[in-house]
């Protein structure tokens, strides 16, 4: 493991600024948040919704438009589970916090034989709580914790596996209507999630779910971008630009394109 940067160093400061000013070219491209929002952000205890978390309030501070943040944590009833670490942190920092209790673990321990993938439900039990707590409390946003490389994962995941060209959307309103998720790291590569992580010393929490499995097709796809990576580098962030840059015409879906009214220009 890389050593962490001390918090006051000129390097951690740097990547500070780096990853502030990805998010905020984030919030802006797709105006993600607004003047007046109340902003829901799902703290997990993993380095990725810490993260938000800390360049949210960053950004915060110095926003062009007033708006207010809570962190949000479904405890899944995971055993073990340190209750107390994510109410004390955000006690620390200032900032709202508020606990669902549902227990996910246990349904998900029921319903999925062992050995396979229990991300697909957990994902969908997940989801309904937090979508459900944010309508019921009037926050206007969800923020989620999914970064540059999950949403190249979920294309080459939705390719291989499901036969469709899909990825994650940056700024997407629920099936139900009533909630707008946002994704503010969409621009951020998970490596520099990482060092940031180390740098702040988070008090990061493993999960024992989706997180324990190494059998998912999410982290076969994940050894492929990486050795891609590694031969080609700057190959992931090309495939993230791609889906930032579609050209329906060039496709083949008739949904998209109207292929059938194609005519040759009059002579």
């Amino acid at each position: 493991m890389a050593e962490a940067l001390p918090s006051t160093s000129s390097t951690s400061k740097r990547l500070a600024a780096q990853l502030r000013g990805l998010v905020g070219k984030a919030i802006e491209d797709y105006r993600m948040i607004e003047a007046g929002d109340r902003v829901m952000v799902c703290l997990s205890g993993g380095k990725d919704s810490y993260t938000l978390l800390d360049l949210l309030l960053s950004l915060k501070r110095s926003a062009p438009v007033p708006f207010e943040l809570a962190a949000v944590n479904l405890d899944q009833k995971q055993p073990g589970f340190p209750a107390h670490v994510l109410p004390d942190y955000c006690r620390a920092l200032g900032v709202p916090f508020h606990q669902i209790d549902q227990d996910t673990y246990s349904v998900v321990k029921r319903v999925i034989p062992e050995g396979r993938t229990m991300c697909s439900l957990c994902s969908r039990l997940r989801r309904g709580a937090l979508y459900r707590f944010a309508a019921e409390h009037g926050f206007t946003k969800i923020a989620l914790g999914h970064h540059r490389d999950d949403i190249v994962e979920t294309l080459f995941l939705n390719l291989f596996h499901g036969g469709r060209l899909k990825g994650m959307a940056p700024k997407l309103v629920s099936e139900d209507g009533r909630n707008i998720v946002i994704r503010p790291l969409a621009y951020v590569p998970e490596r520099e999630i990482e060092r940031y992580a180390r740098a702040r010393a988070f008090p990061l929490i493993p999960c024992h779910l989706c997180g324990s499995q190494d059998n998912m097709q999410r982290v076969a796809v994940k050894r492929m971008l990486a050795d891609w990576e590694r031969e080609h580098p700057g190959r992931v962030a090309s495939i993230f630009s791609a889906l930032t840059q579609v050209e329906p015409a060039h496709l083949a879906d008739p949904r998209l394109f109207d292929f059938a009214s194609l005519a040759r220009r009059p002579q």
